[in-house]
């Protein structure tokens, strides 16, 4: 769907605009050099490259003078995917420094004329292409590779060649939303690096620094009492409502909480599955800030709390519903920085299990005090607050750069001065 009005546009096979480059393979008569190969594991879905594992190889002198990467290339995945990534990614190299080149499973675009096309702009409009699932269908299976059809994908990219005034505009809205949302990550990242060393200070040294005491969990503040698992509270074991009953899943109105909908965020705000009212009342319900720890399957030790009213959980989550000696908040991050050692105590097999009897009998270091637990989980918690907004922010940008990307790519929307202007669907300008 194009919208761009009577402007002439250029398509993948005119070798006027476009030079199409095949992949490297590993060097077999030399001389040799060094170079380093984009793979597909070096694909991003913001279509950046991620240079943290290329592969460093030898290969031919005369193979990587034709196929030696420039900013601006864009690199497209011909071979690889899988059910929920379909192949035909595309990514954008943007370096100027270095030897770099591509793999055999990826095919390059350089772009001959950037004076008429922008390459950063042609890059968007193939990114679009992805995104927007119009590569899904052009896919083929071989050997247990998705193959895609690379003569259907040429005809269906098409790049309008508007003026390269609006299309370095176009380029530069979307790059700078991709900045933003770079940012974001960025402070996510930082804020969990600063949560992971603040719990690693906070239970082994305590709010103030203390001397420690050696014990079997390791080090801990000296002043802090080793305690079970079991006196922190209440220890229910999930259950399954009956699936042969439909009444316990319609109408779906409570969360019904497995594995998969722990360890994102601390609060689960929602969940994968949902009971019904009598669904619920047919197995245990639990309450606001109960304390959630897989104990069963491939995903033991993970922790969450249940954020509303009235929820419930199955069999492969033991749940703690504190007493009034323990902070609900301390006791999660207590049992999310201890995980690695809790979950040791399950047993070994196909389906690691950590039975309700001996998951309380753990041992874990507790605060004598219930002040000096809730001024840890205010400390915490707040650093859980900064992420959560962090993360919603990236959300929200994220879902602004697909739709820009798709206006902006259909001609829906157009740069044509300093502000956007709102084209309606079927109008020219």
């Amino acid at each position: 769907m194009m919208l761009f009005g009577n402007v002439d546009s250029a398509s993948l096979d005119d070798p006027e605009y476009f030079e199409i480059l095949g992949g490297l393979w590993t060097g077999k008569k030399p001389p040799f050099t060094k170079a380093g190969v984009i793979r597909n594991t070096n694909f991003t879905a913001s279509g950046k490259v991620d240079y943290s594992d290329v592969a460093w190889l030898d290969v031919e002198v005369k193979q990587l003078a034709k196929r030696q990467l420039r900013h601006g290339d864009i690199i497209i995945e011909r071979s690889g995917g899988g059910p929920k990534q379909p192949v035909g990614r595309v990514v954008q190299f943007r370096r100027s420094d270095g030897v770099f080149s591509f793999s055999n499973f990826t095919t390059t675009i350089r772009v001959k004329k950037p004076d008429e096309l922008d390459p950063l702009f042609a890059f968007y409009v193939l990114l679009e292409l992805y995104q927007s699932g119009r590569t899904d269908d052009i896919q083929r299976r071989t050997t247990g590779l998705r193959n895609l059809d690379f003569k259907a994908y040429k005809e269906r990219a098409i790049f309008p060649l508007i003026s390269s005034a609006e299309q370095r505009r176009i380029a530069r809205v979307l790059a700078t939303v991709q900045t933003a949302i770079e940012q974001q990550a960025r402070l996510i990242a930082l804020t969990r690096e600063l949560k992971s060393a603040l719990m690693r200070k906070l239970f082994t040294e305590g709010l103030r620094g203390e001397k420690q005491k050696e014990t079997e969990i390791g080090l801990v503040p000296e002043s802090w009492n080793v305690v079970k698992i079991g006196s922190l509270g209440k220890c229910v074991t999930g259950t399954t409502p009956k699936t042969a009953v439909k009444e316990y899943y319609l109408p779906a109105e409570y969360d019904f909480i497995a594995p998969a909908d722990l360890g994102h965020t601390r609060d689960i705000y929602g969940s994968g599955k949902k009971i019904s009212g009598k669904g619920l009342s047919a197995i245990r319900s639990l309450p606001k800030n109960a304390v959630l720890c897989v104990c069963i399957g491939s995903s033991i030790g993970k922790v969450g709390m249940t954020w509303k009213e009235q929820s419930a959980t199955n069999q492969q989550i033991n749940a703690i519903i504190c007493n009034k000696k323990h902070n609900p908040k301390f006791v999660y991050y207590l049992l999310d920085y201890f995980s690695d050692y809790w979950r040791g105590f399950a047993t070994f097999g196909p389906v690691p299990i950590l039975n309700k009897s001996r998951f309380e009998g753990i041992d874990v270091p507790a605060p004598s005090t219930l002040d000096e637990q809730n001024e840890i989980a205010e400390l915490l918690a707040g650093l859980d607050s900064k992420y959560e907004f962090h993360d919603k922010k990236k959300t929200l940008l994220e879902e602004l750069f697909r739709t820009l990307l798709h206006h902006l790519m259909t001609g829906q929307v157009r740069v044509n001065g300093p502000e956007f202007n709102f084209i309606a669907e079927g109008e020219i300008p």
